[in-house]
């Protein structure tokens, strides 16, 4: 046999060049071989990525071996690994997700704002219940039923259980007024007056059942039970109460219409479906109670990760359900993710949250098919107009920061833009605002917060935001002497500006533009925005600026504005209300910062403290009978 050459021997395949591989490899050498959650931080300690396996070891080794993409970026980034070892699959994924809502990773697949999703909640901690719309979900004793991906349909459908079941609305754990007369929601068949007993707390807690079947999806049972209470009103010849239930019924009927399908054998079923494109996805839920597709729920996901679709579906799966969706006995997916994916945590993670068993796979043929195409297609057709809104929006972002480049001369765009504002009513509680837009967009970690200290009780808008722009130009000198990795480092305050928007007039940038000298000598520009009529005044020009309404310029000079407008609102008012409630209890007996803590909580305001009745305060939770008598007695004195 002739001797191999060199030219006759196979080629050796050429290694790629890794250099993660000996990255904190004592750290990955004593990660356990156990189920678990993974995190990454970077140098500061933030959360960069949460990540779930069956073994934490052997998954986290593979983020090193072979990066790719995201990934790369993501391990570059990533300068310490923690570990938090499960039971199970199943109970990693759950505790992945919680930690997912603590640090939201920004290499995790997000729900788009999801803090901001609304909610129906069911005050079940009040003696009679309320039904109402919010974005929060953390208050104990409250059932909610979400999240909801249209704030308008959720809202319209708080009003049509309104028309059926008439809860009460008022605010306050208690119904009523302190008139003791029903108020016009009953009159208008709203309500049915708890507050006067003209319904008692029995019944009105079984009302309040239904609502909860209802926004459970129990159609055909709430329908029954109302068409039973009917007849049985008409048996004992209560005609107005009867018609009062076939309202409700012809309600329900209407609402259960709109959405029928052909087909009523698909019972409880929840289709998701998703749609993938580079650092963006669109999840699509369409949900299907007796026979009737009950909501369909379109959600924005970030994906910076750029994980597969079989990843992203598993990551929505576990937040959206663990979020509040409530969970059906069966949920459709993509073949491709029963085929591939650990089915076994995401059932686990699911039969725990329903607390029955759950079923997950994917639909072959039928009804259920077609409606699984039906929402893949939506999630694509969202994507895309998404996409597209959002392609939309840069354009006219990049056209609006070169319109104001020719309309102030200014050399280049202004790609950072701060906004200044002075919030008071009278001399105290004086606060002002800084708003940074970068790109034209909210920069929402840069923005900085001042209260006013040198007014000496005189109310001054001009000398305010003298002391605040010459506070800021301070920072910024302070910040050019201090390390980048230093505690005492801010990097808004070390940043500097491309373009400063001072809200007001003439009188408002003559005195700016006293107190920042040493940024003009590094060629900031200085303007100001006068509300009346959108008036942009320049430091040694005559006349204004003034754009035209529809000018993509002129409308980010509105939004910052607007928005350093609202900021400053917003801190005043967190000041107003301290030093009200600092006011109102410091001198009563008894009450510390627990104390006052759980009276806000429990009353919601200052003002229903001070309006509360002697029951009311001798009854709120944490608090001794003994100290609401004092607390009654001491503030009715003071009144």
């Amino acid at each position: 046999m002739p001797e191999k050459t060199d030219e006759t021997k196979p080629k050796k395949k050429p290694q790629r060049h890794n250099p993660f591989r000996g990255k904190l490899i004592d750290e990955r050498r004593e990660l356990p071989d156990q189920p678990g959650v993974y995190l990454f931080h970077d140098a500061e300690g933030t959360v960069v990525y949460v990540g779930k396996a069956t073994s934490v070891k052997s998954r986290v080794s593979s983020h090193f071996s072979s990066p790719e993409g995201k990934a790369v970026e993501m391990i570059a980034m990533t300068e310490r690994i923690e570990c938090v070892v499960t039971r199970d699959p199943a109970e990693a994924l759950i505790t992945e997700q919680q930690f997912i809502r603590q640090y939201r990773p920004r290499f995790n697949v997000l729900m788009r704002d999801d803090k901001t999703y609304p909610f129906i909640a069911i005050s079940l901690d009040e003696d009679y219940p309320r039904v109402y719309f919010t974005r929060e979900k953390h208050k104990r004793g409250r059932k909610y039923f979400g999240p909801y991906s249209d704030a308008r349909r959720a809202r319209s459908l708080v009003e049509l259980l309104g028309k059926i079941f008439q809860y009460r609305t008022c605010e306050g754990p208690e119904p009523g007024r302190q008139s003791g007369n029903p108020c016009l929601d009953f009159f208008i068949k709203r309500c049915q007056a708890p507050c006067v007993d003209y319904i008692s707390k029995e019944d009105y807690r079984a009302n309040i059942g239904r609502i909860e079947g209802f926004l459970a999806g129990n159609f055909r049972e709430v329908e029954s039970e109302l068409d039973e209470r009917m007849k049985d009103a008409a048996e004992r010849r209560e005609y107005e109460e009867a018609a009062v239930y076939r309202n409700r019924i012809a309600a329900v009927k209407d609402s259960i219409d709109r959405n029928r399908l052909d087909s009523s054998s698909l019972g409880m079923v929840d289709l998701v479906a998703i749609a993938t494109d580079g650092g963006e996805a669109n999840a699509q839920v369409f949900q299907v109670r007796d026979g009737i597709l009950a909501d369909r729920k379109s959600f924005h996901l970030d994906n910076l990760g750029e994980v597969s679709d079989n990843e992203v579906t598993e990551e929505f799966i576990a937040q959206y359900y663990t979020s509040g969706g409530a969970v059906p006995p069966q949920v459709i997916v993509a073949r491709s993710f029963e085929d591939e994916s650990d089915l076994g945590a995401v059932i686990g993670l699911l039969k725990a949250q329903r607390g029955s068993n759950v079923e997950v796979r994917s639909a072959e043929r039928g009804e259920k098919r077609k409606l699984w195409e039906l929402a893949e297609r939506n999630a694509r057709l969202a994507l895309e107009r998404e996409q597209g809104r959002a392609e939309r929006a840069r354009r006219s972002r990049r056209e609006g920061l070169e319109n104001l480049r020719e309309a102030l001369d200014l050399e280049v765009p202004p790609v950072r833009i701060e906004c200044f504002d002075i919030s008071n009513l009278g001399p105290t509680n004086v606060v002002a605002s800084m708003v940074v837009f970068r790109d034209g967009n909210p920069r929402k970690a840069d923005y900085r917060r001042f209260k006013v200290k040198e007014l000496d009780g005189k109310q001054d808008d001009f000398a305010s935001m003298g002391e605040v722009l010459r506070r800021r130009m301070a920072q910024y000198l302070k910040q050019k002497e201090i390390s980048p990795h230093d505690d005492d480092y801010d990097e808004s305050f070390a940043s500097l500006p491309g373009l400063i928007v001072i809200d007001g007039g003439k009188g408002q940038l003559s005195s700016a533009i006293k107190e920042l000298e040493e940024f003009r000598k590094e060629g900031v520009p200085v303007v100001s925005l006068a509300k009346r009529e959108e008036e942009i005044f320049v430091p040694g020009k005559k006349h204004p600026v003034v754009l035209d309404k529809d000018d993509p310029g002129l409308k980010i000079m509105q939004r910052i504005r607007d928005e350093a407008h609202r900021f400053a609102i917003t801190f005043h008012r967190e000041r107003r209300d301290k030093a009200m409630t600092a006011s109102v209890f410091d001198d009563l007996p008894g009450i510390g910062p627990a104390r006052k803590k759980l009276l806000l909580d429990h009353f919601g305001s200052p003002d229903a403290v001070v309006a509360a009745t002697r029951d009311q305060l001798e009854s709120v939770p944490g608090v001794p009978p003994k100290i609401g008598r004092q607390i009654f007695h001491q503030l009715n004195k003071t009144r």
